[in-house]
């Protein structure tokens, strides 16, 4: 593997871990601090910093040094979280993504020193460096402690050469994430060695300071391994430490420790090396006990269980966090068990697209064989048949294996759209919180990522057009702080996606006027306030007086649209002057496959998603029903419902005159309600791939995609919201639901 592959791979671990630390900020300025989630931010920002140390990203590691400190406030004290702290994080947050962002595409990151200065104020950071203690005066005479771990007593010494490094880590190896203990658990994979950690250097906590390094190490290693295999340990810090490596005469006495059994028991000692950061830290610490910390680690090293495993980075770095450290390596082990079946490995896009393409591949080739098994008269009970039951039930697990490798719940966008209110807010003045609910709903990622743009567009349009100044909400009785909810639920196979505000609602007089001034309609034409509320969908509209950085180019809405019905959606609105606005966007759960009932009607072929009938059934003469002009209707379900005439619809057919030939399908519509399809026949069920019929030819109106059948026929995919939809824009369905209700 590449740096560059290695690279990648850091910048697609950034962008989960600024998902886990979006989404930690939000619950705990939502529902209050908790230790878990303190500590899972805390984490996140620690892993970035670690990550970027190693590849050298100095203004990523500066700033996310600074973020964690005022994190780590809180760890200390929950109490220290308020609304202006509050503010600063979620700023950091944003800042931090846009140094990765930075990084990743090799621009230069935008000076941080402002907000790590208020967060360093905020957060009394600077104070903290300065604290002393009154143990100084005890530590004044602090003599240095040789740790070896020959003391440990395990022997067992390979034969070959020995050799002796000196190694003094510079300030700035620790700033890039580098630990000295990854380079002794390499030395220790080439041999024996022994390691004596030397504390000359270490002066009185007063005068102890954060951007210094004052330990050093001395090691003796003996080794079957060359030279050059200790020097490539090295290699990663090469200027960032002080190192010299000498071959030595002879082999060193066999009295040598594991170094894993040294770690491991650092990693026990409640923080290891890092504990001597905290000397003389605990006011009721006597002066006595304060300079005793480290013959306390070695008691700690002779009574450690060297057998158990080492814990993970990021534990160390959540090391200390608990009220006490007496859990049991019990507790430890169930939760290294834990960490274990969350594991995850990372693939290609372009594989899983591969993959699914395959899959499709196979569904067509499936239908077909079906379609000739058929054709050559095979029973229900042949082999042949039974097989390809087999087959059908196979690559149906196969489907809906690959699918859900590709579904993701739409929560990293979601969280997202925090930083877009926070960003309006800033530029409009305006106070709004985001909502989410649904936000574990899960899709195809292809849909995710084309909601993005559609999404951060919207919600931008929420708070700038929809949520009023603080003042004047506060006059009409409202909370000064707006709230936008985004919510998302699965319905009738599809994904719905909903930007409800608490604002003005949609000025349709406004609205209006601005339409017919710039001629997108008549002057004396009669519009519904549906009618009036969709204008803001056409292309060039917008009502902003001026033009600025969030809204006012006429730019928007109507690619809105365009986004979504490229992804076989739809977007409706409705709005309430003075209680807000409620966009709704309708879309497939996946672009690649679906179970498709197959129909005949007026000689096509037609396919409805399988999910969307409700019901099929039969007429006879006295179930329809004729309201308004000419329009029918039957009732099932305990209600009237529309019957729609799909072939004349389509233009396929001309008007029926008898409904009771052919077969009704109750198809649900979405919040349209409910359709009943005629059609000529039913056929039978199929899984179908889809194929766009926008990419290959261009947009439909009430076709969401085309399908290749079994027997190499291509049939249309009908799109039952946009035609129920249609229906119930007619004013007798208007009609018939009032009756029904």
């Amino acid at each position: 593997m590449s740096l560059d592959d290695i690279k990648e791979t850091f910048f697609a671990e950034c962008a989960d871990q600024m998902a886990e630390l979006e989404t930690g900020l939000h619950e705990i300025q939502s529902s209050g601090p908790d230790i878990d989630t303190v500590n899972a931010v805390f984490r996140a920002v620690h892993s970035i910093k670690g990550g970027a140390g190693a590849f050298g990203f100095a203004a990523l590691v500066s700033f996310a040094h600074v973020f964690e400190n005022a994190l780590d406030v809180i760890r200390n004290d929950l109490n220290q979280v308020n609304e202006d702290r509050m503010d600063l994080l979620l700023r950091s947050v944003d800042v931090l993504s846009d140094v990765i962002e930075a990084e990743r595409t090799g621009s230069e990151p935008d000076d941080t020193s402002g907000l790590a200065n208020d967060l360093e104020t905020a957060f009394g950071l600077a104070e903290a460096a300065e604290d002393a203690d009154d143990g100084d005066d005890a530590l004044a005479d602090f003599a240095p402690v040789m740790i070896d771990l020959a003391d440990l007593g395990v022997a067992g010494t390979p034969a070959g050469g020995s050799f002796h490094i000196s190694f003094a880590p510079h300030a700035s190896l620790y700033l890039k994430g580098h630990d000295p203990l990854r380079f002794f658990r390499e030395l220790a994979d080439l041999g024996t060695l022994s390691v004596t950690c030397d504390t000359t250097d270490l002066p009185k906590l007063s005068e102890l300071s954060p951007d210094e390094s004052y330990l050093k190490w001395q090691i003796d290693l003996e080794t079957e391994s060359a030279r050059e295999d200790i020097e490539a340990i090295f290699d990663w810090v090469d200027g960032e430490c002080a190192l010299s490596i000498e071959e030595t005469g002879a082999p060193a006495a066999d009295d040598g420790a594991s170094l894993d059994a040294f770690l491991q028991s650092l990693d026990e000692s409640d923080g290891g090396i890092a504990d001597i950061d905290d000397f003389g830290r605990d006011p009721e610490m006597e002066p006595a006990d304060a300079a005793n910390p480290v013959a306390d680690l070695i008691g700690s090293l002779e009574a450690a269980d060297i057998g158990a495993p080492a814990r993970q980075v990021e534990e160390q770095a959540d090391a200390g966090n608990s009220d006490d450290g007496s859990e049991d390596a019990g507790a430890r082990a169930g939760k290294k068990e834990v960490k274990k079946a969350s594991q995850t490995i990372r693939v290609e896009s372009e594989k899983v697209d591969r993959l699914i393409n395959l899959m499709g591949e196979l569904v067509i080739n499936q239908a077909m064989l079906a379609e000739r098994i058929g054709q050559a008269g095979f029973g229900n009970a042949s082999p042949a048949a039974l097989a390809l039951v087999e087959l059908q039930n196979l690559t149906r697990e196969i489907q809906s294996g690959v699918m859900a490798i590709r579904a993701q719940p739409v929560k990293p966008v979601f969280m997202r759209m925090s930083r877009i209110i926070r960003e309006v807010c800033s530029a409009t003045g305006k106070k709004a919180m985001l909502e989410l609910e649904g936000e574990h709903t899960e899709v195809d990622t292809t849909v995710i990522e084309g909601l993005i743009d559609p999404l951060t567009h919207m919600i931008r349009n929420a708070v700038d057009h929809g949520i009023e100044d603080p003042e004047k909400r506060q006059a009409k009785g409202k909370p000064t702080h707006g709230t936008v909810k985004l919510s998302a639920y699965h319905s009738s196979g599809r994904i719905v996606i909903e930007i409800k505000d608490d604002g003005a609602g949609i000025n349709r007089e406004r609205v209006l006027s601005k339409a017919i001034e710039k001629g997108i309609v008549a002057r004396d034409a009669k519009l519904s306030d549906d009618d009036i509320d969709n204008l803001i969908f056409a292309p060039g509209f917008s009502t902003a007086e001026t033009i600025t950085d969030v809204s006012g180019r006429g730019v928007g809405m109507d690619v809105v649209r365009q986004s979504i019905q490229a992804l076989g959606g739809r977007v409706n609105i409705s709005s309430e002057p003075g209680h807000g606005s409620l966009f709704s966007m309708s879309l497939p759960l996946t672009l690649a496959v679906l179970d498709g009932m197959i129909v005949k009607e007026a000689g096509q072929t037609l396919v409805l998603p399988v999910s969307a009938v409700l019901e099929t059934a039969t007429l006879k003469p006295g179930d329809v029903y004729t309201i308004g002009k000419n329009n029918r209707v039957v009732k099932m379900r305990n209600q009237l419902i529309p019957i729609i005439d799909v072939g004349r619809q389509l233009g396929f057919a001309d008007k029926r005159t008898d409904f009771t030939k052919g077969t009704i399908m109750v198809v649900e519509g979405g919040k349209n309600g409910m359709g009943a399809f005629l059609v000529d026949s039913i056929e039978g069920q199929q899984q179908v791939v889809i194929k766009s019929l926008e990419s290959n030819y261009k947009r439909v109106p009430s076709i969401a995609a085309a399908t290749i059948l079994g027997n190499g026929q291509i049939a249309l995919i009908l799109d039952c919201d946009h035609i129920v939809s249609h229906q119930a824009s007619d004013p007798d369905t208007a009609v018939i639901q009032s009756m029904a209700g």
